[in-house]
């Protein structure tokens, strides 16, 4: 027998299941500064300055990085404005 607060916690997770987590994925170039980068991930993506500079990081040493993951509508208007600002990057 579940308690209300088990069976509320299973139905949780099943519903979060069953939304299709996407992820935006930037690309190494050869053109923007890690300053521009890392600018525009705290703009865009709510990236504290750590995290913003830990991807920019990632993205030269192995030339791609996700970085940020959510619903799909959610992610479209923030990859648009990363394309914008001249970044190389992919929503998937």
């Amino acid at each position: 027998m579940f308690s209300t607060k088990e069976k509320v916690s299973e139905e949780l997770l099943l519903e979060e299941e069953t939304v299709k987590q996407s992820e935006i994925v930037l690309f190494n170039d050869d053109v923007n500064t890690f300053d521009h980068v890392i600018d525009t991930l705290i703009a865009v993506c709510e990236h504290t300055p750590e995290q913003a500079e830990q991807c920019s990081l990632i993205v030269h040493h192995n030339g791609r990085c996700t970085v940020k993951t959510g619903e799909y509508d959610d992610l479209k208007p923030k990859c648009t404005r990363l394309l914008q600002a001249g970044l190389s990057a992919e929503l998937v």
